[in-house]
């Protein structure tokens, strides 16, 4: 990208970006003349082809608002409001949504600590309820990922299969919340399918505004028989755009020739070289390995609190843990090396002042 960036482009998060060209550009086509609301239009129709062409023929996809609204939607679809749902207690939906899932479908979120931010088969066992204890207990109904996690860890192809196979020998659905999709497809160099519904997860929250988007995702079924009915939710629960055309056009251009998939790995890359050039500081630590546009870096505490600071007004998350300071950076689909150079200088400083 050209021009100065250090004085509006960060990393604090991915949703502070603005949108892609194309993304702008197919807003601006399906905005001539007038054309059948909620979802009755030409480009949500070539919406569906394109998500078959991606998903398998039997994929159906539904375009929605926002992120939150599309993980309640999509859990409402396939859990009735007195069932649980099995999550990493890092997950989105556990600790970003305040208590929508809860409040809005009524289900319980049944946490479970985990390493990594990925939940095995394992793991969410510890979660079945004993039928025993019923009815005082919630009845799992779902199996919940996020691909990639809140910690940006990204699943394998194998351990979705394992949780799949684990899903369907206990009567449960296994939907992923994919609100950097695009990432993890690029960082398995695979299509969104190969991050997601071709290992076997049923429903995917397909995510979009952390990749270039204005607004607008979707609920994507994998199964088409889960999706039945799905238009009373739709509407009530209040994702139904009604001028879905602007919506769906930003899906098709992400689509399209998988445009979302490769700024997604302009993303990523620039996060593995952020990462490379903040590992050469002294003082500095990555705290795991960059899979996707997510970073995390410690840093001694005085410096690490005073770094956000020099950074606004796009200060990244700090988190204190003792005498250090753990802080998470994420790249966008148009931060770039100038960006990068920004951030560390920044960082230098922080670390050269708390030595003064």
């Amino acid at each position: 990208m050209d021009g100065d960036t250090t004085s509006n482009r960060g990393f604090a998060s991915d949703n502070a970006s603005g949108a892609h060209p194309a993304v702008i550009e197919a807003i601006a086509a399906v905005n001539e003349g007038h054309v059948p609301a909620y979802g009755n239009d030409a480009e949500t129709a070539r919406l569906q082809e394109l998500a078959r062409a991606e998903f398998g023929p039997e994929a159906r996809i539904f375009p929605t608002l926002n992120g939150t609204g599309t993980n309640v939607l999509a859990l409402r679809a396939i859990a009735p409001p007195h069932r649980a749902v099995i999550s990493a207690e890092t997950a989105h939906i556990s600790i970003d949504e305040t208590a929508a899932p809860e409040a809005i479908a009524g289900l319980k979120l049944l946490g479970v600590s985990t390493p990594d931010g990925k939940l095995t088969p394992e793991l969410a066992a510890t979660r079945l309820a004993d039928p025993a204890d019923l009815p005082h207990v919630p009845w799992p109904a779902v199996v919940s990922i996020s691909q990639p996690t809140e910690l940006g860890t990204v699943y394998r192809p194998e351990e979705i299969a394992a949780l799949a196979r684990f899903a369907a020998g206990n009567d449960l659905v296994l939907q992923m919340d994919g609100a950097r999709i695009f990432n993890a497809a690029a960082s398995l160099g695979s299509g969104l399918a190969g991050a997601s519904t071709d290992h076997g997860v049923d429903v995917l929250s397909l995510g979009a505004n952390k990749n270039g988007t204005v607004f607008g995702e979707a609920v994507l079924f994998a199964r088409p028989e889960l999706a039945e009915g799905f238009g009373i939710l739709h509407k009530g629960t209040l994702q139904l755009p009604a001028k879905a055309r602007f919506v769906s056009a930003q899906l098709n251009a992400l689509l399209d020739d998988g445009l979302g998939v490769r700024i997604a790995d302009q993303a990523n890359g620039v996060a593995a070289g952020l990462a490379e050039r903040l590992a050469e500081l002294d003082g500095v630590e990555i705290a795991q390995t960059v899979e996707v546009n997510i970073v995390f870096f410690s840093m001694p505490l005085a410096p690490a609190r005073a770094f956000p600071e020099t950074l606004a007004p796009n200060r990244p998350l700090l988190f204190e843990l003792g005498d250090h300071g753990l802080i998470r950076l994420v790249a966008s689909w148009d931060s770039d090396l100038a960006d990068v150079d920004h951030l560390v200088g920044q960082a230098a400083e922080a670390l050269g002042a708390s030595r003064a």
